[in-house]
C-alpha cells in the first residue's frame, strides 16, 4: 500500500512541475504568442475581405449598356427653331 501512496505522490509532483513549466513558458512567450496570433488573424481577415469584395462591388455596379450601331438623325435649322431658347431652370408659380 506505501509503494501505490508513493507512486501517486510521484505523479502529483509531476504534474505540478509540468504545470509550472507551461505556466513559465507561457509568462515568457506571451509577448511573441500574441503577436503571431495577431499576424495570422489579420492574414485571415484580409483574405476573407479580398475574396468578398470583388463580389460585393460587381453586385452594385450597373450593367454597360451597349453602344448602337447608327445614331439618330441629322438636326436641321428649323428642327432648331422649333426648340425653345430657355436658359436656366424653371421656377413653378
Amino acid at each position: 500500500m506505501q509503494k501505490l501512496i508513493n507512486i501517486v505522490a510521484l505523479l502529483s509532483g509531476l504534474v505540478s512541475l509540468s504545470v509550472l513549466g507551461g505556466a513559465f513558458y507561457l509568462y515568457k512567450n506571451v509577448d511573441t504568442l500574441v503577436e503571431e496570433a495577431r499576424e495570422k488573424a489579420t492574414e485571415e481577415v484580409k483574405k476573407a475581405v479580398m475574396d468578398a469584395v470583388p463580389g460585393i462591388v460587381g453586385g452594385l455596379m450597373p450593367e454597360m449598356p451597349e453602344m448602337p450601331n447608327m445614331t439618330g438623325g441629322i438636326v436641321n435649322e428649323s428642327s432648331q427653331n422649333s426648340v425653345p431658347n430657355v436658359t436656366g431652370g424653371v421656377i413653378p408659380f
